[in-house]
């Protein structure tokens, strides 16, 4: 709690279970079922505590351990001296709630019982320690020591002026209570604020490691939506590609069934050998997506590998088959290639294998019959990707007259993921044109 005492802010000593010890935290737990909650009803409780305490130490003192005639003290101020006790013990109700009140009703206490306490006797109760101490919890360094600094001054003076008037030995009867008060007093704020201190470190750690917490998990969730993002990325282009040529064949088998019924039948087998290439596409990008390597054991064919077995990942490097199963579906292909191949990463090879899958089927689906030219360069410092095709042939089916754009979404992804410049759109004969650029530092395996 935040306590507002002449003109300016002190803040109380933390209260929350959190930053207890096992201990505390029963205790919290017991007093508040007793009904005792809040720091001034507890506070009150540690006052009635002290009280007791100090009541019986000064009786004990004056009237059981002391031998007859050792401390010089009428019945009268032996009762002035405990009354004074005990009232500085009650003060500690406010101990939190006004602490400075507490500290100067408790400081002027302890001046009354200094002049009525016998010169060769130094007196003093548990209030003062327990004020001071709670002044270090409380307040800032400085402005503890300064506080109680000036309340060991006031206290050192009454005990100087007591001594002047009662005995002539001024130095050795004022030497014991401003000395007792120099050191119980210092001391305990010395101990208040390295229990301040080491609450608001323990604290820190706690938030920091609240925050640590807070960010491994906006990791995690980054790193699930970046695997969610990939999944959907390698299954649209995978089903986007070998769909759209299953789409395009069993609608030309529909035309031959009547025609040329043999015809219909190579186009049926066709179709279902893409059928297992496409599955077998899918179980390889499922593979990797989870670490493991596609086994394969649905058999079908595969790009540039024919008959049963896993299939490779796609790359550059079977381009050619690409584009043969693209002229296979009626789309006029050219492939041109230009500087001798060398390799790039796996990330890279991949990536540009699916940029020219998905331009492909674009065409295919966007610009049927339409000419399609696919460049791939390795230059010094680059490798350089063009897919470009010409305005449709014919009408396109309605069903791909709009688009998702989830196509070219991805192709751009894939051009960030890697490090390549990406660039897409119209030509100016009609077409449509899908160019990307890997350099030499985006291509580096490291």
């Amino acid at each position: 709690m935040n306590d507002h005492i002449e003109g300016g802010p002190v803040t109380a000593e933390p209260t929350d279970p959190a930053d207890q010890s096992r201990l505390t935290k029963r205790l919290d737990v017991l007093l508040t079922n007793l009904g005792v909650a809040g720091p001034f009803a507890r506070d009150c409780l540690l006052a009635a505590c002290v009280a007791g305490m100090t009541f019986t130490l000064m009786a004990a003192l004056f009237w059981v351990v002391t031998p007859p005639g050792e401390i010089v003290l009428g019945p009268v101020r032996a009762w002035l001296l405990v009354a004074l006790g005990v009232g500085q013990a009650l003060l500690l109700c406010l101990r939190r709630v006004r602490p400075l009140h507490c500290l100067a009703g408790i400081v002027g206490l302890q001046v009354a019982m200094i002049a009525l306490s016998p010169p060769e006797v130094t007196i003093r109760g548990f209030a003062p320690f327990v004020v001071a101490y709670t002044i270090g919890v409380l307040l800032p360094a400085r402005t503890a020591f300064v506080l109680v600094g000036a309340a060991v001054a006031v206290e050192a003076t009454a005990a100087f002026g007591a001594a002047a008037v009662t005995t002539p030995d001024l130095l050795l009867s004022a030497v014991g209570p401003a000395g007792s008060s120099a050191l119980s007093n210092l001391g305990a704020v010395v101990v208040g604020n390295y229990v301040a201190t080491r609450r608001r470190y323990t604290q820190l750690l706690r938030l920091q490691a609240a925050d640590a917490v807070r960010v491994q998990q906006a990791k995690v969730r980054a790193a699930i939506e970046a695997e969610r993002t990939q999944m959907a990325r390698e299954l649209h282009d995978v089903a986007a590609h070998h769909l759209s040529g299953m789409v395009v064949q069993a609608a030309a088998v529909h035309r031959l069934i009547d025609r040329d019924p043999e015809a219909a039948k190579s186009g049926v087998a066709w179709i279902r050998s893409q059928g297992k290439e496409t599955l077998n596409n899918l179980r390889l990008v499922v593979g990797v997506l989870r670490g493991t390597p596609a086994d394969g054991s649905g058999g079908g064919d595969t790009p540039g590998h024919d008959g049963e077995g896993s299939a490779p990942v796609p790359g550059l490097a079977v381009l050619d088959d690409l584009v043969r199963t693209a002229r296979d579906l009626g789309t006029p292909v050219e492939f041109v290639g230009e500087g001798p191949p060398r390799p790039v990463p796996p990330i890279a090879d991949v990536a540009l294998y699916r940029m020219v899958q998905e331009s492909l089927s674009n065409a295919r689906q966007h610009a049927p019959g339409a000419p399609v030219l696919i460049t791939l360069r390795y230059l010094p410092r680059e490798v350089s990707l063009a897919v470009v095709n010409g305005p449709p042939a014919r009408r396109p089916e309605p069903a791909a007259r709009t688009s998702s754009g989830v196509g070219l979404i991805g192709m751009r992804e894939r051009a960030q993921l890697i490090g390549a410049r990406f660039a897409a759109g119209p030509t100016t004969e009609g077409g449509w044109s899908v160019t990307v650029t890997l350099t030499s530092k985006g291509s580096d395996p490291s």
